[in-house]
């Protein structure tokens, strides 16, 4: 997953080949507020509505990989947790998850390592 919502959608808008000007124009958007989503100076939008209209602009189709990456990459440059991770018993075990991230200082070797084991089980 590795960018920023900004940088995703500034990727996905230059893979249409669009610049800033002609996809808001094209779509009626402010090229203002699009290029500080772009350069993460302005947090995405809360709202599912709003970003399946964004992805539609970009063609990301609603309920594929790649629009569950977009939503996440929304909620996380928001400082959110994704909506269908909020399980009470997930929330409630991640203060200790974060102790132990920081205590043990990961490599990004070992945080590799973490997430195949996390994804095999």
């Amino acid at each position: 997953m590795g960018a920023s919502f900004g940088e995703f959608f500034k990727q996905k808008r230059i893979a249409l080949g669009k610049t800033l000007r002609q996809f808001c124009a094209d779509h009626e958007l402010d090229p203002g507020n699009i290029s500080k989503i772009e350069r993460g100076k302005m947090s995405p939008p809360n709202s599912e509505e709003k970003l399946k209209e964004y992805a539609q602009y970009l063609n990301i189709k609603f309920g594929s990989k790649e629009w569950q990456v977009f939503k996440d990459l929304a909620a996380i440059s928001s400082g959110r947790i994704p909506e269908d991770l909020q399980d009470k018993e997930l929330l409630a075990r991640l203060p200790v998850f974060f102790r132990t991230l920081r205590d043990k200082k990961f490599t990004e070797e070992d945080l590799k390592e973490l997430i195949k084991k996390i994804k095999e089980s």
